[in-house]
């Protein structure tokens, strides 16, 4: 088990993937999104992290569990706006492809963390 939650693979991964997001896609939305698209990319990047590390931070399994859940929602929410900032021609597809496979990493990530709190449970 990590000693704390910046261990987790689930949460480098989601880490990246904020940082790739800052890096490659904010930078190229128009002001005209500051407070669309923009905002609401970068509070499900802040999500995804966010709610690993708080489930992390709870007593039971189940509630990190749900946390985690949470932070899955976040990364499909992810992917669905930069879905929609490359049907604006915001990012290149070659972007979109890039946090395609980001997301999937992610997600592939996190539900082996979920399994793996199930089985810790089940143990019990």
């Amino acid at each position: 088990m990590a000693g704390n939650f910046e261990e987790l693979q689930c949460w480098k991964e989601c880490y990246n993937l904020k940082l790739y997001l800052k890096e490659n896609v904010l930078i190229k939305l128009p002001k005209s999104e500051k407070f669309e698209l923009y905002s609401q990319i970068l509070r499900a990047a802040r999500s995804s992290t966010a709610n690993i590390a708080e489930g992390w931070g709870r007593y039971h399994y189940k509630e990190n569990i749900n946390f985690l859940r949470f932070s899955r929602g976040s990364v499909t929410e992810i992917l669905d706006h930069s879905i929609e900032a490359k049907d604006c021609d915001y990012i290149t597809l070659e972007t979109l492809n890039e946090i395609r496979q980001q997301t999937e990493k992610c997600m592939q990530l996190l539900n082996g963390y979920i399994r793996y709190l199930r089985n810790k449970n089940d143990e019990k």
